[in-house]
């Protein structure tokens, strides 16, 4: 008996490993975190926690985050999108003229949505990988281009959500209070699984992370990257259609330009992505997002002027970097 109880890890050996253990994951530092500014704002707050602001906490939250789940997978691979942003703009637009225009119905124009938006993103992909182009300068010119075209269709004006779209599959496809937030968790479930567990995320990783290897081991890094490309864009049109769906009303500036964009980057960035390729964490960047949301909306409860929000997003961003670059010399190195 006494040498089974020497043998047996003492507690302290074990909240150790524990530690070690959690330390190692990218996650970490940005979960704590969140649990810090959830304690700190709740103590400046009383209504931080209350049922109502979490609901808009979620709702700032959801559409961004699922962005930032596509903009992991193109990170991971070693590019970037910043055209997603109109594409989220443009998809609701889309659905609008299918409806209203073509009197196609409702769920064949969702679907035609996301479609188009998907073609957007291989576009993207084939100029980038077949003719050699930046990704950031491929979809800088695609995010001017679908500027054009959302200005020139829409007038600039605002409309409605259509009328087949209203009721039912309008709650539940967004409008209801947590319906973005049920269908994000959906999505970051998925995607964590898809960029962990099968052979798409490993070949994310590898082509992320040493493409000339990767074309060596017989991954077709082309595709790899075009495949991302494609998920980014139709994700980005999800979370434009969800938010035209939540606010009931189709607006060219849904997606503020390139303010859901450089967000969700952020988000994933905090979340502890390397923007260099090769790593990321699908869990990190809905905690990433999760943090700025809380941070926008604790200001706004203690009577912060939001004028400084930027200035503080930059900074974790610049930390997070650091943060980043630090803890993945130690997990090379075997320390934690």
């Amino acid at each position: 008996m006494s040498l089974a109880v020497a043998r047996t890890p003492g507690g302290a050996a074990l909240a150790r490993r524990a530690w070690d253990g959690f330390v190692r994951r990218r996650e970490a530092s940005v979960l704590v975190v969140a649990i810090g500014l959830v304690i700190y704002f709740q103590a400046a707050s009383p209504l931080f926690l209350t049922g109502d602001n979490l609901r808009n906490i979620a709702q700032a939250t959801a559409p961004t985050a699922i962005v930032a789940v596509g903009i992991v997978f193109l990170l991971v691979s070693g590019e970037i999108d910043i055209s997603v942003g109109m594409v989220a703009a443009l998809a609701p637009y889309l659905m609008h003229y299918a409806i209203d225009f073509y009197r196609v119905p409702a769920v064949p124009a969702i679907l035609l949505a996301l479609a188009i938006a998907a073609g957007v993103g291989l576009v993207n992909g084939l100029i980038t990988t077949r003719l050699r182009v930046p990704s950031f300068v491929t979809t800088l010119g695609m995010f001017y281009l679908l500027y054009g075209v959302l200005l020139t269709t829409s007038k600039a004006y605002p409309v409605a959500v259509p009328e087949p779209v209203k009721g039912s599959l309008q709650t539940w496809l967004g409008a209801g209070d947590w319906a973005s937030l049920s269908w994000c968790l959906l999505v970051v479930a998925v995607f964590h699984i898809v960029l962990t567990r099968t052979r798409w995320g490993l070949h994310t990783i590898s082509v992320g992370g040493n493409p000339l290897g990767a074309t060596e081991a017989g991954i077709r890094v082309n595709r790899v990257k075009v495949g991302n490309f494609m998920l980014v864009s139709v994700l980005g049109a999800v979370a434009g259609l969800m938010e035209a769906f939540r606010i009931n009303s189709i607006d060219p500036n849904i997606g503020g330009g390139t303010r859901i964009t450089f967000t969700a980057i952020a988000a994933a960035v905090i979340g502890g992505t390397a923007l260099a390729g090769g790593s990321g964490t699908v869990v990190g960047a809905l905690l990433g997002m999760f943090v700025l949301a809380m941070l926008q909306n604790g200001f706004n409860l203690i009577g912060v002027s939001a004028n400084p929000f930027f200035l503080i997003q930059g900074i974790a961003i610049l930390v997070s970097m650091i943060a980043n670059q630090y803890l993945s010399r130690l997990r090379r190195t075997g320390r934690s």
